[in-house]
């Protein structure tokens, strides 16, 4: 299993639009639901730094992850396009495996 780490600084009015989108249950996970070895999601709010958030994609491989992002890299890019105005700042901190 893979854990895919995203972290994310949200515009302080674009919160709860965040926060549904990036959700377990949000318009990330309805893309990544039903693909081929793809786990779940947890969105991840921190206590100390106002509007940082974590993601957490759970894959069974990196194999599966990259055959949905080459599969549906169109709606992909569409939907990651889209909530750049929720963020002040994105990025991948990294790809972890169980030791």
């Amino acid at each position: 299993m893979i854990q895919i780490v995203w972290e994310f600084t949200v515009r302080g009015d674009k919160v709860a639009e965040f926060e549904k989108l990036y959700s377990a249950t949000g318009s990330w996970a309805v893309l990544f639901c039903g693909k081929s070895g793809f786990l779940g999601t947890t969105l991840l709010r921190d206590t100390q730094t106002p509007h940082r958030y974590l993601t957490v994609d759970r894959w069974d491989s990196i194999a599966s992850h990259q055959i949905m992002r080459e599969r549906f890299a169109k709606e992909y890019a569409a939907m990651d396009l889209d909530c750049e105005a929720l963020t002040e700042s994105e990025r991948q901190i990294g790809v972890f495996e169980d030791a």
